[in-house]
């Protein structure tokens, strides 16, 4: 798959945004990396438009392809198209686990999914692009309680803030969808607008 496995500081001083979280490494410069950085291109309409749209899809480890059909997915849906996108990728269940607290970062978020350690309403889903709805219970799977990750988990709990819209149960290792989450509770640092002007030229 082309996943862009390259340090992530690069990425993060490109867009000027930490996509790791807690990256010791980034340090937000007047330019961009690289030798020829210093000599700042001129930040037309187009490029603002194209960086925050990349920015998205960087914090969410989504594909360009994938990109484009949860766009076409959220102008399809009732409601504000930028803010029904940003809806549709904190939704994802890689994200949903690191949000509540049980993974580092998205990507460990992604590779626990992957392996298959998540029950959502009692059902194995090893997908991280699977969409979570309203009142679902996301869980880990009985058979890897005890492993390293879930453990620390369990032992940091309360350590990391969770939106409003999940409630984590570290003592069970649960995660309990009380809604999607609206615009103002979502953190991530993207003008959503600037995207749905991209996709609508």
């Amino acid at each position: 798959m082309a996943r862009y496995t390259g340090p992530a500081t690069r990425i993060s001083r490109r867009l000027n945004v930490d996509l790791v979280g807690g990256d010791a490494a980034f340090e937000r410069r007047p330019f961009p990396p690289g030798q020829h950085g210093r000599g700042r291109p001129k930040e037309t309409e187009y490029l603002l438009q194209l960086r925050e749209k990349q920015k998205a899809r960087r914090v969410y480890g989504v594909l360009e392809k994938q990109f484009q059909r949860y766009y076409d997915e959220a102008v399809r849906k009732p409601g504000k198209t930028g803010e029904v996108l940003l809806q549709i990728l904190e939704s994802r269940l890689d994200n949903v686990v690191y949000r509540a607290g049980y993974a580092k970062s998205r990507d460990m978020g992604r590779q626990l999914v992957k392996h298959g350690h998540f029950l959502v309403n009692g059902h194995k889903v090893d997908i991280p692009s699977f969409l979570v709805s309203e009142s679902d219970i996301v869980e880990v799977r009985p058979g890897s309680v005890e492993l390293t990750p879930f453990i620390v988990a369990a032992g940091e709990a309360g350590s990391k803030v969770v939106p409003a819209w999940l409630e984590a149960i570290p003592s069970q290792l649960k995660i309990l969808v009380h809604s999607l989450p609206a615009r103002q509770v979502i953190d991530t640092q993207v003008q959503e607008q600037l995207i749905v002007e991209l996709y609508s030229k």
